[in-house]
């Protein structure tokens, strides 16, 4: 019996102040970077083509995407010809309405149902994006609702992975399946589900190897993993979890692409958030690829990790963060 079930850790989340202040905080470093100073584009409260051309480069500056800008700005300048952005307050509005409209067919938590067991998660992602911080994270908060959780160390190619992994685990009382530096692999997650399978684990998260997404022998990896594991349970990975780091801008949509074309992603964390990153990338990532985003994350802390909240976001976007 669960102690919580995930909609309903993930409705209390929602409505938690300490995450979203963080994220309004951290994503803005106090000020909205679309609608900052907006005022000053505004001379005397007109809204003309040149503020809607001055969002555009906000937009593009921030990693939000050529096709999502485009939709963006699309639907600024029907309204401005239909004079109905008669101030900054309707400029805002129209923008919050619009970023909506592409991040909330995406903002789709994931949730753990009752069955199969165990959930298998496959973490990918290059290394330095915060993969394995993340499945650190997804343990302590799964274990949190309940859930009995194993962790796989399939990145064998680096032990300092293994180390950190074997790390969260002992730190949360979450086992760990390890085998030596060069093992196989696809044999090393195979070995983690069946020890998942007869320990009745409800949560097996499997890590990977990051090396550069460019490499066609990683991706053959990944797609063995996928193979392997499919022989003890034709349905798993349940799900395949791209990590991305937010400061990648672009870059972090050519790993999507290149990802996705090879092992067919089911969802994306975008971590970081507190960094350099502006955020407009989650917005570029939703309207090209169409593909869940499960979580962000503004930190470090375990309690930095959260839920993909559209409508929060937006919020934090366009709000500046007041102390």
């Amino acid at each position: 019996m669960l102690k919580n079930s995930s909609s309903e850790v993930g409705a209390a989340e929602s409505k938690r102040p300490g995450f979203l202040k963080r994220l309004r905080q951290r994503l803005n470093s106090g000020d909205s970077w679309l609608t900052y100073d907006l005022a000053n584009l505004m001379p005397g409260g007109k809204i003309d083509e040149e503020v809607v051309e001055e969002l555009e480069t906000r937009l593009l500056l921030a990693d939000v995407g050529v096709d999502a800008t485009e939709e963006i700005i699309e639907g600024l300048n029907k309204q401005l010809a239909r004079k109905e952005l008669k101030d900054g307050e309707a400029v805002v509005r129209a923008l919050r309405d619009a970023m909506l409209a592409i991040l909330e067919p995406v903002s789709k938590p994931l949730v753990i149902p009752e069955t199969p067991r165990p959930f298998m998660i496959l973490m990918v992602g290059v290394n330095g994006a915060g993969k394995t911080t993340t499945i650190g994270k997804l343990a302590r908060r799964y274990q949190a609702q309940g859930l009995k959780v194993l962790l796989a160390a399939g990145d064998t190619f680096r032990a300092a992975a293994v180390e950190q992994l074997q790390a969260w685990g002992e730190r949360n009382d979450v086992p760990v399946i390890a085998q030596q530096t060069g093992a196989d692999p696809a044999a090393a997650v195979y070995d983690a589900m069946q020890a998942a399978q007869a320990r009745g684990i409800d949560v097996l998260i499997a890590d990977t190897a990051g090396r550069l997404h460019s490499q066609d022998n990683l991706m053959e990896e990944l797609k063995k993993i996928k193979r392997v594991v499919k022989k003890l349970d034709e349905t798993a990975p349940h799900e395949t979890m791209l990590v991305l780091d937010a400061g990648l801008g672009q870059n972090a949509a050519a790993q999507t692409e290149q990802f996705h074309a090879a092992i067919e992603l089911t969802g994306l964390t975008v971590t970081k958030l507190d960094g350099t990153a502006k955020g407009g990338i989650l917005l570029s990532l939703a309207k090209r690829f169409g593909l869940p985003i499960r979580f962000i994350g503004v930190g470090e802390k375990a309690e930095d990790l959260g839920q993909f909240s559209a409508e929060d976001y937006v919020n934090a976007v366009l709000t500046p963060h007041r102390d």
